[in-house]
């Protein structure tokens, strides 16, 4: 049985870390170092960062802290946003990513998946996929949850794997913030569709949510934020819970 994993994701905005409700509502929650520095000795098994400025000045100041996070990190660091070529994929992955996250510049150009791909092998490659539900249909919205496109999510993620993505971020933008739970369904239809890892994202409230979407949801791995930046559970206790229903995870030191 494969280990699950919990992953922290900091959304960066012009070097600090902020969080809000459904894309929207931001305040400032701290040092993005620092705070992956936390939860890497809490047991988080991946950091996410997220340059949620989109501006070539945004992804100059997220490669600057993803430099200084790298050096004292040992846990997988993944970035994205503003990311809108091969070469800027490159650029991350210099700067110390393991691996680099493709969401809106996917949509528009899908060949950017393949040529990253090709280039720095699918195990670096993320799809982030940020879905809302519309008329009963799943849909996939671009630059940062504020455009609506006519890609239906289940459709999408299939074809990002199949243009080379090593893995799947799926947000639920209905979820994002509200700490209601996962959107199982839309977690497990897409999991259901794909050869490849997916991380659940958006609505996590406890530490309960976590495992209900690991296992009804199949996910591969959940991501959470505000819940361990407000203190309301920690990586820690989501861990915790997560074994006790009986799924794999790695163990956090003493």
């Amino acid at each position: 049985m494969l280990t699950r994993r919990v992953i922290v994701c900091l959304d960066v905005r012009d070097g600090r870390v902020v969080k809000g409700v459904r894309f929207e509502s931001l305040r400032d929650v701290g040092d993005p170092v620092a705070l992956a520095e936390r939860y890497e000795l809490e047991g988080a098994d991946e950091i996410t960062f997220l340059d949620i400025s989109a501006s070539a000045e945004g992804r100059a100041t997220l490669l600057d802290v993803a430099r200084r996070t790298a050096e004292r990190l040992f846990i997988p660091l993944t970035i994205g946003g503003g990311v809108r070529s091969a070469a800027d994929v490159g650029r991350a992955l210099r700067a110390g990513a393991d691996k680099v996250s493709l969401n809106t510049i996917a949509v528009q150009q899908p060949e950017v998946l393949t040529e990253s791909s090709e280039r720095f092998g699918a195990q670096c490659v993320v799809a982030s996929i940020d879905a809302k539900l519309v008329d009963g249909v799943y849909r996939v919205w671009t630059h940062g949850g504020r455009t609506p496109t006519s890609l239906e999510a289940v459709s999408w993620a299939q074809e990002c794997v199949a243009r080379g993505a090593g893995e799947i971020l799926l947000t639920s933008i209905d979820r994002d913030g509200a700490r209601t739970g996962y959107d199982v369904a839309l977690t497990r239809a897409v999991a259901d569709a794909v050869a490849v890892p997916v991380i659940a994202s958006g609505g996590a409230g406890t530490a309960q949510h976590c495992l209900e979407v690991l296992d009804a949801g199949r996910a591969d791995a959940a991501l959470v934020a505000g819940i361990v930046h407000d203190g309301v559970t920690t990586v820690r206790a989501i861990k915790e819970t997560l074994r006790a229903g009986g799924v794999r995870v790695r163990e956090v030191a003493a």
